[in-house]
């Protein structure tokens, strides 16, 4: 049976309104919870924030390698967060979603449940032929893994969980200014580096369309039903 899923289409929203808003949710998820039913409404948020460095409570804030003044002169802002995962990067062109599931109703573990947002980036991308991929000890979506002078990162994934249910989530760079990222060890890497949609294909995407094929693959993958 799907699980009913309400789908906040936000659009460009400060970080820390949107971490509000999520933690409001999640709250809610939570004091919802039944044994006896799985007919509770989870949620999914889509968006974009301005420019913004976000740190995962078990990374580095040595991974910042700009000062609070550089960063200003960025017009970027820096938060430590509480989801997993060492530092990255979040602004314009990159579409950033917060799956606020509960994880029994899908009869799944949090490893797993990485796994599957991993599938519908990568299964996104092969629609707009790209070959993309896991690489073995870390999580996000990555492309030629097999080539260590050239794998780069194309989407970042960092999660919390507590009592199964899920906030933050995933990042994908569709149109991103990848200039930012020369301001981080992203998620901890010092020699990897971090691409785009627009980069891979050489032109400007449709941030839209590949958003509707991002969604497209969760709802397949999960087997969720949008409520209104």
């Amino acid at each position: 049976m799907a699980v009913n899923i309400r789908f906040h289409d936000i659009g460009l929203l400060d970080y820390k309104e949107t971490w509000d808003f999520q933690e409001k949710l999640f709250n809610e998820v939570l004091e919802n919870k039944k044994p006896e039913t799985n007919d509770f409404t989870n949620h999914l948020i889509f968006c974009e924030h301005p420019h913004v460095y976000t740190l995962g409570k078990s990374g580095s804030e040595d991974n910042l390698l700009i000062n609070y003044m550089q960063m200003n002169a960025q017009h970027a802002s820096f938060y430590k967060t509480n989801r997993g995962g060492d530092i990255t990067y979040h602004g314009p062109g990159q579409l950033v979603g917060y799956p606020i599931f509960d994880l029994h109703l899908f009869k799944i573990g949090l490893k797993e449940y990485i796994h599957w947002l991993e599938e519908a980036i990568i299964l996104s991308l092969k629609d707009l032929d790209i070959t993309a991929t896991r690489y073995a000890g870390a999580t996000g979506v990555w492309l030629d893994t097999g080539k260590p002078v050239k794998t780069r990162k194309i989407c970042a994934i960092g999660v919390r969980s507590s009592h199964w249910v899920t906030m933050h989530g995933f990042a994908l760079n569709i149109n991103t200014d990848l200039s930012y990222f020369q301001h981080i060890n992203p998620c901890g890497f010092t020699d990897k580096t971090v691409t785009s949609i627009e980069k891979e294909k050489g032109i400007k995407q449709d941030f839209n369309k590949v958003s509707e094929l991002v969604l497209h693959h969760l709802k397949k993958i999960f087997n969720f039903e949008i409520i209104e």
